[in-house]
């Protein structure tokens, strides 16, 4: 006996890898014969459980030797939805190891992700806490990787560093921590990122009228973080040269 759902992610905001499907559709309840374990043979060790001829769900090998699970068992509806559960938390489990697998990602971002495929919360946080116990989220190292990449590459102030982990969900003495570490093993000061960040879109601007330049590169500046006074502190030299130059 089956009684199906549909995923509750039709009704959620996707994110912007919006490519990826949905959480799987799986029956509100089991109960019947087995009939089938198919193991998937681009995923060892995952098996598709068919109940009755029909398959109602895909889990580890480990659930199916702790359940005894096996062709001709029959299932209560109480087993069933043991069987479910597995299901939901595996896949969950699954597909946030492949979101891991494409990017990095704090747990926050995982969760939020996965909430917005429609996965209940609870397997959401399951995944995310036996992710972390494997070490594969780490927000401190998410942090330091983060901050490296986003000041070295893109010239943003500790502040904006500061407020873009925030976004993501990371603690904020953590960030701060992360941030300290990551420009002192560069040698890189606040003053230096701000040089470089003003040098580098004074190129991409070079040739343009003074005054457009003055504005488009302290709204430049100012959006990555800069405090005002540094920022026009800087400016004040650098356009004098390009005045110079022009």
């Amino acid at each position: 006996m089956f009684s199906w759902t549909k995923s509750k992610a039709s009704a959620a905001v996707r994110a912007p890898d919006a490519g990826e499907p949905d959480a799987p559709h799986l029956p509100v309840t089991v109960s019947g014969t087995i009939t089938a374990l198919r193991e998937n043979p681009r995923k060892p060790g995952r098996y598709g459980v068919l109940v009755d001829g029909k398959s109602v769900a895909i889990v580890n090998a480990a659930y199916l030797h702790d359940a005894g699970l096996a062709v001709g068992i029959v299932l209560d509806e109480s087993a069933g939805d043991r069987l479910l559960v597995a299901a939901r938390k595996l896949e969950a489990f699954d597909r946030a190891a492949a979101a891991l697998g494409r990017r990095a990602r704090s747990a926050h971002e995982l969760e939020r992700w996965l909430l917005q495929r429609g996965f209940d919360r609870a397997d959401v946080a399951d995944a995310v806490q036996r992710l972390t116990e494997l070490g594969a989220i780490d927000d401190s190292q998410f942090a330091r990787a983060f901050a490296r990449s986003r000041a070295l590459g893109k010239g943003m102030s500790r502040r904006r560093l500061a407020q873009e982990l925030a976004l993501r969900g990371v603690d904020r003495r953590m960030a701060d921590a992360a941030i300290a570490e990551v420009l002192e093993e560069e040698s890189v000061d606040e003053r230096a990122l701000l040089e470089a960040a003003a040098r580098k879109k004074l190129a991409v601007l070079h040739g343009q009228d003074p005054d457009v330049v003055k504005r488009r590169l302290y709204g430049y500046l100012i959006r990555r973080g800069y405090d005002g006074n540094d920022v026009a502190n800087v400016l004040r030299t650098m356009l004098a040269e390009y005045r110079a130059e022009g």
